[in-house]
């Protein structure tokens, strides 16, 4: 299951995303906003609560340009949140640093690419590599 979550900024953006997602048959859980003023924070926090918990897979999280849920999301110890505005940097966000959260901006982002960079994300594994596996233990311990 994937967990989504917007502020008023991409809460169109997450409704295009959300159709598109079911359209492929992939279960999606949407965790708000409904279209009004919301601060993103919570939002974000909401999201990455549930990913962390085991209740979603991975997370998407949409906001005006992505900048404040990506940052809001990275926040929390274990999250590994990606600010991707094309589909490389969504295939590399999975691949080298196991992206657990994709962040999008709805402002930013016309709902065609936005579809094919969450495709990519979500089309991705980590690679396994040594190398990452060493990278993400160093960011890791940044967290502590």
């Amino acid at each position: 299951m994937i967990a989504i979550a917007s502020d008023h900024g991409g809460y169109a953006l997450k409704q295009s995303l959300i159709r598109h997602l079911t359209d492929r048959g992939v279960p999606v859980e949407d965790l708000g906003c409904g279209g009004e003023p919301v601060d993103y924070p919570d939002y974000a926090e909401k999201l990455c609560r549930a990913v962390l918990a085991g209740k979603a897979e991975r997370g998407i999280l949409v906001c005006g340009t992505g900048i404040g849920m990506s940052i809001a999301a990275n926040k929390i110890h274990g999250i590994r949140a990606a600010l991707c505005a094309d589909c490389y940097s969504a295939e590399m966000a999975r691949q080298h640093n196991d992206a657990n959260v994709l962040c999008l901006g709805g402002r930013t982002l016309g709902s065609e690419l936005a579809a094919r960079i969450v495709d990519t994300y979500l089309g991705t594994g980590f690679s396994n590599a040594e190398h990452h596996i060493r990278r993400i233990a160093m960011i890791k311990d940044l967290e502590k």
